[in-house]
C-alpha cells in the first residue's frame, strides 16, 4: 500500500514538472525598452478565478469550512488570503523580475509613475495546489501581462498571456498554499524578465 502511495506521489510530481509556462503574444509588440532604466508595475486581480470558481465563491467556501472546524479560523484564513498579495506574491515577482532585469540595467517597481512604460500583471486564475506529505501538487497561476504607456493608460501597447506557471518549494516544505503561490509569481518574474531581455537585444 505504501509503495502504491509513493508511486502515485511520484506520478503527480512528474506530471507537475511537465507543466510548461508559455508566453503567448495576444496583441501589439514589445515597445522599444532598450535604454529604459525603470518600469512601473501595476497589479490587477479583478475577475480572478480560483480553480474553476470565482474568487468570491471560493473565499466563502473556505471560510465556512475552516470556521466549522474551529471558530475564527476561516476569518483568519480570509485575512491571510487577501494580505498574501502584497506581502508574498508581489514581492516574490519583483525580486526575481529585478534579479534578471539587472542584466540590462533596468529596475521595475510599483509606484514608479515617472517611468515611461507600465507593466500590468493581471492575474486571471490561481490554482492553490496542495501538499499533504506523501502527495503534492504545485500551485499554478495564469496571468495577462499588459504593457502601456504610463501617461496613456487607455492604450495597450502589447498584451501577453502566460499560462501554466507552476509554484512549489524545491525542498518540499510548501504545506502552506501562500508559499506555493508566491513561488509561481517568482517563476513568472524570472520568465517574463528573460522574455524581455531576449526580445529587446
Amino acid at each position: 500500500m505504501k509503495i502504491r502511495i509513493l508511486l502515485l506521489a511520484c506520478l503527480i510530481a512528474v506530471a507537475s514538472a511537465m507543466y510548461g509556462q508559455k508566453i503567448k503574444q495576444l496583441s501589439g509588440n514589445l515597445p522599444p525598452l532598450k535604454g529604459e532604466k525603470t518600469l512601473n508595475l501595476q497589479y490587477d486581480y479583478e475577475g480572478l478565478h480560483v480553480g474553476e470558481m470565482q474568487e468570491g465563491d471560493y473565499i466563502k467556501k473556505k471560510v465556512t469550512e475552516y470556521n466549522s472546524k474551529e471558530a475564527g479560523k476561516g476569518d483568519k484564513w480570509k485575512e491571510n488570503w487577501s494580505n498574501d498579495r502584497k506581502t508574498r506574491y508581489q514581492p516574490k515577482f519583483e525580486e526575481l523580475f529585478n534579479k534578471y532585469l539587472e542584466e540590462i540595467g533596468m529596475v521595475a517597481k510599483e509606484g514608479a509613475t515617472d517611468a515611461r512604460y507600465t507593466v500590468i500583471i493581471k492575474t486571471v486564475m490561481i490554482e492553490p495546489g496542495f501538499n499533504v506529505g506523501v502527495m503534492r501538487r504545485p500551485a499554478r497561476i495564469e496571468v495577462e501581462m499588459i504593457i502601456i504607456e504610463t501617461n496613456k493608460p487607455e492604450a495597450k501597447i502589447a498584451e501577453y498571456s502566460v499560462v501554466n506557471i507552476p509554484g512549489s518549494d524545491v525542498m518540499g516544505y510548501d504545506f502552506d498554499s501562500g508559499l506555493r503561490i508566491s513561488e509561481a509569481y517568482a517563476k513568472l518574474g524570472k520568465e517574463f524578465a528573460k522574455y524581455i531581455i531576449k526580445n529587446i537585444k
